[in-house]
């Protein structure tokens, strides 16, 4: 388990502390994230890639020249904000514009594509690339929605490389795209990580079995097996990758065999001996093969196959050198970085919250905003390991954690907007954006973008009446909608929002007390949380373990009710 932490609420920022002092060769610290500690040289393409930590080499360990510009480091297992994406965006710039890559994970997905479009809107140009190499989590027709795994190591590797030889921005993103679909990978896991702090794994194996079809985040396998001989393990993830093979694949590959944490280099190398055999009895020849630890998850035990088929680009791209804080290859590099960054190189620009002039009426408002704000951070806090439990069903494990952090954050956001005299509206939007900030992943930035969507509606004059709160409401549901992708009866927190919005709009009709109808709302909320239990999840992490989350609810169903209930009490009590 993971043993070492002072604080785990602040596990990830410790990391980087000493991360970065013990690299300032390569690295230096941004807000969110990292850079290279030289300049961005001009003309070249800045690859910036992440996600959340627990992971290492991946992200940060890969930040040097040959590798990434930079890297985004969210809270354990939990996509990094938007902000914090662009942060590191904006001081990776060289000018020639940024391309960021992750793993095809929903939180992701949503945060990353919201920075392409702040670093589009401040003149940077900014493209996306999403790995999607793990075999087990989608069949071959519905690659798109498949997750990203170890097979983000080729993927980073091939972009990078790319922009160092002076690819164009969108030469490195088609180099990216390219090097993703010639990816395939299979893992296996042993037993589960710990997160810090937690006393129990977030899944367990039971002794002489294994878990086929891993995740990195903490999921457990899709599919029980009897724990496999070494040779028998390697026939297994063999087979498995090739019989995914992409069409018209050459013979020429690269292969990572990728341990999780917990599996020893040793035992490794024993697969390997099998699997490098068996590459080459199936006609393929093996190019420059990589046997550790790339992409781990915490201390998981278990480990992963990566095949990428290779064309002239790609060999050239992956066999070209690299340095950084955790893996080198070739040469020395010598790329004719910049000069060292300076302390005003590496301060992001940030955006402060601007309070409008908002009336008596508003600031009261306000006030009632910041106590349903510490209402909800008290429910949540206090139900932090509930949530977690529901959620390591068929997730991660996270979301009381990070429920935790992001209304924590959005109740000190909201404090200081209010101090400054902020209305209902400034309030909310400030809350929104340090909710997604602090709480990273899925659930964060819907937080976020939810109460921003709400605090639109309100805006700053007047006390709202049940009928403009009810339509903020409503406006935070088609937010998400439009955000997310998601719809509901796909086993979100949408199914629980969607009746609550619809109750709140009936209830509030005829000037019917705001107090009476939210009660009414939540009652239909929670009811309809706990019915999420017999849905099977079509989107995010937990998709690929569908089956396994039959019979629990779904845990941003439940948190979402959770809060709502929270703020009920507020509004009964005025």
């Amino acid at each position: 388990m993971t043993r070492l932490f002072d604080d785990p609420a602040t596990f990830t920022e410790d990391m980087l502390v000493g991360f970065v002092d013990a690299n300032q060769r390569y690295v230096s610290a941004v807000p969110g994230g990292v850079v290279r500690a030289n300049r961005t040289r001009s003309g070249k393409v800045a690859v910036v890639v992440g996600g959340g930590s627990g992971h290492y080499p991946a992200f940060c360990g890969i930040v040097g020249p040959g590798f990434a510009d930079g890297a985004v480091v969210g809270n354990v297992f939990t996509s990094p904000s938007a902000a914090d994406a662009a942060s590191v965006g904006r001081a990776a710039d060289g000018g020639a514009g940024v391309v960021f890559s992750t793993g095809n994970y929903a939180g992701d997905v949503m945060n990353f594509n919201q920075a392409v479009e702040r670093l589009g809107d401040a003149g940077i140009e900014a493209r996306y690339v999403l790995v999607t190499d793990d075999i087990a989590s989608a069949p071959a027709d519905e690659r798109a929605k498949r997750r990203g795994i170890a097979g983000d190591f080729t993927v980073f590797k091939a972009m990078s490389a790319a922009a160092e030889a002076g690819y164009d921005l969108e030469g490195v993103q088609r180099a990216g795209e390219h090097a993703n679909d010639r990816t395939r990978t299979l893992g296996v896991a042993f037993d589960g990580c710990t997160m810090p702090g937690a006393d129990e794994p977030l899944f367990r194996v039971e002794p002489g079995r294994m878990g086929l079809g891993l995740g990195i985040h903490g999921e457990p396998g899709i599919a029980d097996h009897a724990m496999p001989t070494a040779a028998e393990l390697a026939t297994m993830l063999v087979e498995g990758v090739l019989a995914d093979a992409p069409d018209g694949a050459s013979t020429r590959v690269t292969a990572i065999l990728n341990g999780l944490g917990r599996t020893k280099y040793e035992e490794l190398f024993i697969v390997w001996g099998t699997v490098a055999r068996l590459l080459r009895e199936a006609g393929l020849e093996v190019v420059e093969p990589e046997v550790g630890e790339l992409v781990t998850s915490l201390d998981m035990a278990g480990c992963s196959l990566t095949v990428m088929w290779l064309d002239e680009e790609l060999e050239r791209l992956w066999s070209a050198p690299a340095d950084s804080p955790a893996y080198r290859k070739g040469a020395p590099v010598s790329s004719g970085e910049g000069e060292r960054r300076t302390g005003t190189d590496l301060a992001a620009a940030t955006a402060g919250t601007s309070s409008g002039p908002a009336d008596e009426e508003a600031r009261r408002a306000a006030a009632t905003v910041l106590a349903a704000l510490e209402a909800m951070a008290a429910t949540v806090a206090a139900a932090e390991e509930e949530l977690g439990r529901i959620d390591a069903v068929a997730g991660d494990g996270d979301h009381g954690r990070g429920m935790v952090r992001g209304t924590g954050a959005a109740v000190e956001a909201a404090r200081e907007a209010t101090g400054a005299g902020a209305g209902p509206g400034t309030t909310l939007t400030a809350a929104g954006d340090a909710w997604a900030a602090k709480a990273g992943g899925t659930s964060g930035v819907l937080w976020g973008a939810a109460l921003a969507a709400l605090g639109k509606v309100l805006g700053d004059q007047g006390r709202p009446t049940g009928r403009v709160v009810a339509d903020g409401v409503r406006a935070g549901y088609d937010a998400l909608v439009r955000l997310g992708g998601a719809s509901p009866g796909d086993k979100t927190m949408l199914d629980a929002l969607l009746p609550f919005a619809e109750a709140l709009s009936a209830g509030v009709e005829g000037d019917r007390p705001l107090s009476e109808a939210w009660a009414v709302a939540v009652e239909r909320a929670k009811a309809a949380a706990q019915a999420t239990a017999q849905l099977r999840p079509k989107v995010g992490r937990a998709r690929p373990l569908a089956e396994r989350s039959l019979g629990t609810p779904d845990a941003g169903a439940v948190s979402l009710g959770m809060c709502v209930e929270a703020v009920g009490g507020v509004l009964a009590g005025e």
